[in-house]
């Protein structure tokens, strides 16, 4: 059964990426297909007039049924994973959402024109026009070759058990023709690189470790999960994150008040979106790390080319493996396209993530540092200590994190520079002035408490 949304929101209006449709029309394949080659995918919506009016729809169900067919059968090439046919209500009416992610294998086409300007469209404005046989051209000639979809499994005795349990716990049990209908094959009808992550047996193990300090010096655990199913491997991971997010309490007077590590809600879509969009075409898994002050998640692979920071960090979709992404929205570990990024950062801010060539990290700090709690006049350790040496001499937060070697503002604020303010090892030169651009910090000298 599909979900129904229900919305309060100002009218919408048509654009680049929102396109309006009174009904289900013939066009609505090149509306689809004009965004899958966009930069940013689109939404389009299904009982809604030009002037932004809602019209109330019928037999919603069978309207989301014919959607979701005739853009599977219609468009190459597949778009498995790339869209969802959503329901909301909308001016009180009954309408239909369809999301559209931009796909990573452009150009798309009619599958009925084939590849070229009367198959393959672009949106530009709030229309869908033809594509340039040059651009269609170059277009192709980048598409990604080496995706997991595309890639040969190097192990071809592959069983799916674990995968039909979970199927068939969401009453959805698999028949013989599922691999194909999953696109777990190559087009020479071999297993791919997805069934083989997929499958029951395989070399992929993700790693959870566990350090005492702020750094990677003193390793106190080592888990691996993996060796099978990747969506089992990811049970796995959140369960033992679950366990490691601890609830802390804080008791007053009359209240008291408790709080995780980390938010439940962040965590879990951190831990799907490393997972899902991870670059297994390196043979590279996922790993996460806990520190005392931190959870540290990387996933191998950046943005995709062309791709910037602020459309990563506005929703925008772009699956790195979109068989991964069915699956996983099929057995409801993922439930909408784009709704994990916006959830993190209900939770945390944008510089919590960092991007390089080849690796992407997500530094999700906890709402106490364990190193720390409960140690108001202890000595610091690791950095703090470190950082205690070097502030004997007042220093600017510039300077300190320089000599730290580390650029994150907001995780070195407060699993470092508040700890040491809050246990009185640490003052400002400017008390009174907290936020003035002037702004020193010094080592409090301890008192001698036996002098006469």
């Amino acid at each position: 059964m599909l979900n129904t949304i229900n919305v309060n929101q100002p009218p919408l209006v048509e654009g680049q990426r929102v396109e309006f449709k009174r009904q289900l029309t013939d066009g609505l394949e090149k509306e689809v297909v004009a965004f899958l080659n966009a930069h940013d995918g689109g939404l389009i919506y299904i009982g809604i007039d030009d002037d932004g009016q809602g019209l109330n729809l019928n037999k919603l169900d069978q309207l989301q049924l014919q959607i979701k067919d005739r853009i599977k059968q219609n468009i190459s090439p597949s778009t498995m994973g790339l869209f969802d046919v959503l329901t909301e209500r909308y001016q009180e009416k009954s309408i239909i959402k369809i999301v559209v992610a931009r796909g990573s294998e452009q150009p798309y086409y009619l599958r009925k024109a084939g590849m070229s300007p009367k198959g393959c469209f672009i949106r530009i404005g709030s229309a869908a026009e033809p594509m340039p046989q040059r651009m269609i051209e170059t277009l192709f000639a980048t598409r990604t070759r080496n995706s997991i979809g595309n890639m040969r499994s190097r192990n071809q005795d592959l069983h799916f058990e674990q995968l039909k349990i979970y199927y068939q716990e969401r009453d959805l049990p698999l028949n013989e023709q599922f691999a194909r209908n999953l696109e777990l094959l190559t087009t020479e009808g071999d297993f791919n690189y997805a069934a083989y992550l997929l499958a029951d047996d395989n070399g992929m193990s993700i790693k959870v470790a566990k350090y005492s300090g702020l750094d990677r010096i003193n390793l106190i655990e080592n888990e691996e999960y993996g060796y099978c199913c990747l969506i089992k491997a990811t049970k796995a991971v959140l369960e033992k994150l679950k366990v490691e997010n601890k609830t802390l309490a804080t008791i007053t007077d009359s209240t008291r008040n408790e709080t995780k590590l980390l938010n439940p809600i962040a965590l879990r879509e951190a831990v799907i979106n490393a997972i899902i969009h991870n670059a297994y075409s390196r043979d590279v898994p996922p790993k996460f790390e806990l520190f005392a002050d931190r959870l540290e998640i990387t996933s191998a692979g950046s943005l995709p080319q062309g791709f910037s920071q602020d459309e990563f960090f506005m929703g925008y979709s772009v699956p790195q493996n979109k068989e991964l992404m069915r699956v996983f929205r099929d057995v409801d570990l993922v439930e909408q396209l784009g709704s994990g990024i916006p959830r993190i950062l209900q939770s945390y801010s944008k510089d919590a993530f960092y991007f390089t060539d080849n690796f992407t990290r997500l530094v999700l700090p906890f709402s106490q540092t364990l190193a720390m709690n409960g140690q108001a006049t202890g000595q610091a350790t690791g950095q703090a200590e470190t950082l205690l040496l070097y502030c004997v001499e007042p220093r600017t937060t510039k300077e300190m994190m320089a000599h730290l070697e580390v650029s994150h503002r907001e995780h070195f604020r407060d699993s470092l520079l508040i700890p040491l303010l809050d246990s009185g090892q640490l003052e400002m030169t400017l008390p009174d002035k907290p936020r003035s651009p002037k702004q020193r910090y010094v080592t409090v000298k301890p008192t001698d408490d036996n002098h006469d």
